[in-house]
């Protein structure tokens, strides 16, 4: 689970299980980027966010999909653009 600054989780466990389940029966009827569209609602952590960005670089990681609100929080809203 990601946390934000606040403290709080920035997905629930059970939204990100209920994301997690869809994403897979999605897979298995065949819709593979359906379900990697899903499963990139899951938010990154900032931690992996910030290791992509500086080895894939900004533009890949923007049209990668991810869910970068944790990411956002902890480094702020232009924390790509820095």
């Amino acid at each position: 689970m990601v946390y934000l600054n606040q403290g709080e989780p920035a997905m629930t466990g059970h939204e990100e299980l209920m994301i997690m389940k869809k994403s897979s029966e999605l897979r298995k009827a065949g819709k593979d980027a359906e379900a990697q569209a899903l499963f990139r609602t899951i938010p990154m952590t900032p931690e992996v966010a910030m290791v992509w960005k500086k080895y894939v670089g900004v533009e890949e990681l923007k049209k990668s999909g991810w869910n970068l609100s944790a990411a956002e929080d902890r480094y702020g809203k232009d924390w790509l653009d820095k």
